[in-house]
């Protein structure tokens, strides 16, 4: 490749994009390579008339914001305005360099309005945000579940905790860098580990009301709740997939930690909250794990219908 000198030791023309109407890719319709088509205005046609002809047999070169992009050798005088840049270029290389003769084109200055200084993880700012954000949703699921499920709600949230930690924990050996996108995907994938123990235990709810014991109850809860959480996950885990083969940056961050919150979901509502419940049924009496569970207005409710 040839070296081209920097830009001061060159001789200017006064020929600019100002001048330059149009760059397109065309095809050398003799020999099938790609190749870059110009078109002048009036002024410019003139001013590259005059330059191509006094520099027959020299090189030409264009600079973008002073950096060379091209250096093609002049063959002849050209008189018309519209001129081409041959060589060895492949499809890629020709498109590139229409770009950037396009881009040198526009009369669009660049100036700079602000600047914000952003860490190689995230930004300080964006990450409270971020975390105030995730610790106030965190809350409102765990409020929700106690105030609902009762019992199995606190199990759901001491069981979410164990989830966070093996997650974070695992994203950092493997070295996940956690930007907006990545949190984003940590946090729907709390909803996803929430929906798993609702499954759970609106199953559980169901066996403990055709009065089967907590701890029976607790077994066929897990086996009858496992299709549907297993369904769900694994239709998000081939959407995770395919995000991570085809997107590109912020999606595929999204993706990962996603994905990877979505199988430690599938693991700690399998064996942490099934040992939690476990723990439950050895501490309370069958009536009082009932209460519990169910509450005394729906115990009521069913001993009046039976």
């Amino acid at each position: 490749m040839d070296i081209v000198p920097p830009a001061d030791d060159w001789k200017s023309t006064g020929l600019s994009g100002k001048q330059l109407k149009r760059a397109e890719v065309t095809q050398d319709y003799r020999t099938g390579q790609a190749q870059v088509s110009l078109n002048f205005d009036d002024e410019g046609a003139r001013m590259f008339a005059d330059i191509t002809s006094r520099n027959v047999g020299k090189t030409v070169a264009i600079f973008l914001d002073g950096l060379p992009i091209s250096a093609p050798t002049v063959n002849e005088a050209i008189m018309t305005g519209s001129a081409v840049i041959s060589g060895n270029f492949d499809l890629q290389e020709a498109r590139l360099l229409s770009q950037r003769l396009n881009s040198g084109a526009l009369p669009v200055p660049v100036e700079l309005i602000s600047q914000q200084k952003v860490d190689a993880t995230l930004g300080a700012d964006s990450l409270a945000k971020s975390l105030k954000a995730g610790i106030v949703g965190f809350i409102a699921v765990a409020l929700f579940a106690i105030l609902y499920y009762r019992l199995p709600g606190l199990v759901a949230v001491v069981a979410l905790g164990f989830y966070s930690i093996l997650s974070l924990a695992i994203f950092r050996i493997i070295g996940v860098t956690l930007t907006l996108s990545g949190i984003a995907g940590f946090i729907l994938s709390v909803g996803m580990a929430v929906d798993a123990n609702v499954l759970v235990f609106e199953r559980l709810k169901e066996e403990l009301r055709w009065g089967k014991s907590l701890r029976l109850a607790c077994e066929e809860a897990f086996v009858r709740a496992w299709p549907s959480i297993r369904d769900s996950n694994i239709t998000t885990l081939i959407s995770c997939g395919i995000l991570i083969w085809f997107g590109v940056g912020f999606v595929q961050g999204f993706a990962v930690t996603l994905a990877i919150g979505v199988l430690v979901s599938m693991f700690t509502a399998i064996t942490v909250t099934r040992a939690l419940l476990r723990a439950v049924n050895r501490m309370y009496k069958k009536d009082e794990a009932n209460i519990l569970f169910l509450g005394h207005r729906k115990i009521a409710a069913e001993s009046k219908e039976s």
